[in-house]
């Protein structure tokens, strides 16, 4: 019961981070970090028992736990963890005691309910990544919203009720066409069998006709393409994250975007492999669409948040693209993404949100000349700019080379269309250096203090790890390659099949 101990340990740090608000902030603010810390530990531990090179080949899952719960409507207490739920597992709490310490100084209201909010968002998060029940699947997807909202909703800028609203509509309009899409398959899979189940591995063997497995599949993907988000469906994500606090921007953009592309890794490709594949050039073109948009709206923003959250747009389409190249070079390379992307734009929120308290504008067109005053946090800004714009030596551009590399195989104009977003990203990540760093002195700039003992303990390991999965993303891909072949054979014995059909058919 590991999963299901580690997820309670979030729910309970949050419920007692709340009540000991009543007596000491700090002593919420230590709860909360304990149990993000504990968590983070025990993940990396089990990551580490399979050997020191995470290399995970010949185990599927590694941990896995089933409990008949409502055996009458089938539903069932499951979850289970694998290679790549394990990495995003460890992104969760890496991430999630980032959040907790950049908030130590800048939330002082409410301070108890924040951290509350802040630990279930967690726990929703690390749900979906590890439950295999659909039922408890879209429980834990519900979980996300609800926190996430009150963290914009309370502790955002001026005007966060409205991107609050924005956000929630659209999460929660996507999520029940998602409802929708398990109850049909629920229902299907038992008139077909006479076994009604919401559990994953059941559901992999249901035999569903090609017209209604588009429709069931597109309830699905309309839950993941919001979250992810892929253009046109995103507009929620730059008023969440400009309006949100540091550590809602940095779990927004760290991990609540993960929860798309992991939903298709996990559920559209391996339950849908027929309608993935019918569906596939359609949805590249919409990733790449996403890389030029993002890319160019991001270089078009004086709000630096609102610049960093388009280049998570951006980004996100090189993950569209990867998905639906259906080979293991694209796919290695959008878990790779899914990591460095959290790591770099979890750090420029960081260094945003640094900033706002130094000069209490996000307005880039009154910045400048800051290097001299601040060359740490310069120099560490420069890091995260060279791997948003996918700098070789950092993991951005080992999870963008392989991406780009696995779809020429298959799309080779929507490759050459897609890799000019490389291009944007270095006119975008620039930006943000001339702007900030260098050119005219803002008024401001003499003064500025340099990055402190707490914002160090947060970027310098940041730093450190995108510097090292560039060089050594071995561990990345040794931990994900089982999970990776797995949904690869699911899509290709499905083409098999299909085509032994066909031949047979007289």
């Amino acid at each position: 019961m590991t999963l299901i101990i580690i997820i309670g340990i979030l729910l309970v740090g949050g419920i007692l981070a709340w009540i000991a608000a009543r007596w000491s902030e700090v002593a919420s603010r230590w709860i909360s970090l304990t149990a993000v810390f504990v968590n983070l530990v025990w993940a990396v531990a089990i990551l580490m028992s399979n050997g020191p090179s995470f290399d995970l080949s010949g185990s599927e899952w590694l941990i896995r736990y089933d409990y008949p719960w409502i055996g009458r409507f089938g539903i069932g207490i499951s979850v289970a963890a694998d290679g790549l739920s394990l990495l995003l597992l460890i992104l969760t709490f890496f991430l999630g005691a980032v959040s907790v310490i950049v908030s130590w100084r800048e939330i002082r209201d409410r301070v108890g309910f924040f951290h509350f909010n802040l630990l279930w968002v967690l726990a929703g998060i690390a749900g979906v990544f590890v439950v295999m029940d659909l039922f408890l699947f879209y429980f834990f997807w519900e979980v996300m919203l609800i926190p996430m909202y009150f963290l914009i909703g309370i502790w955002g800028h001026e005007n966060r009720r409205y991107a609050a609203v924005k956000f929630f509509i659209f999460t929660q309009a996507s999520g029940l066409m998602m409802l929708l899409s398990i109850l049909g398959l629920y229902f299907i899979h038992g008139s077909n069998t006479g076994t009604y189940t919401f559990d994953y591995f059941e559901l992999l063997t249901a035999t569903v006709g090609i017209r209604t497995g588009r429709w069931l599949m597109l309830g699905f993907l309309a839950a993941f393409v919001v979250k992810l988000p892929v253009v046109p469906f995103h507009s929620w994500l730059p008023d969440a994250h400009s309006q949100a606090p540091t550590a809602g921007s940095v779990i927004l953009a760290g991990l609540l975007l993960k929860t798309g592309a992991y939903g298709m890794l996990r559920f559209v490709l391996p339950l849908f492999p027929d309608a993935s594949r019918d569906l596939a050039q359609v949805a590249m073109a919409l990733g790449v669409a996403g890389i030029l948009y993002g890319a160019l709206l991001a270089y078009g923003q004086s709000d630096l948040k609102r610049l960093v959250a388009y280049t998570s747009v951006s980004h996100m389409g090189f993950v569209m693209l990867g998905i639906f190249s259906f080979n293991e070079q694209a796919l290695q390379g959008v878990v790779m993404q899914l990591v460095a992307h959290g790591l770099s734009t979890g750090a420029l929120f960081v260094i945003a949100g640094a900033l706002y308290e130094r000069i209490h504008t996000r307005d880039l067109t009154v910045m400048g000349g800051y290097w001299s005053g601040m060359p740490f946090m310069g120099f560490i800004t420069l890091v995260f700019v060279m791997a948003s714009l996918g700098l070789p030596g950092l993991a951005n551009f080992i999870a963008e080379f392989l991406i780009l590399n696995g779809s020429w195989q298959v799309a080779p104009v929507l490759t050459v269309l897609g890799s000019l977003g490389l291009i944007l990203a270095m006119a975008y990540s620039l930006r943000i250096m001339q702007k900030i760093f260098f050119g005219p002195p803002a008024t401001a700039a003499s003064g500025l203090h340099d990055l402190n003992l707490r914002e160090k303990v947060v970027l310098v390991p940041m730093t450190l790890l995108i510097l090292f999965l560039g060089l050594f993303p071995q561990y990345v891909f040794g931990a994900s390659r089982e999970t990776v072949r797995d949904i690869l054979g699911m899509v290709m014995r499905s083409q098999a099949d299909l085509l032994q059909n066909i031949n047979d058919t007289p």
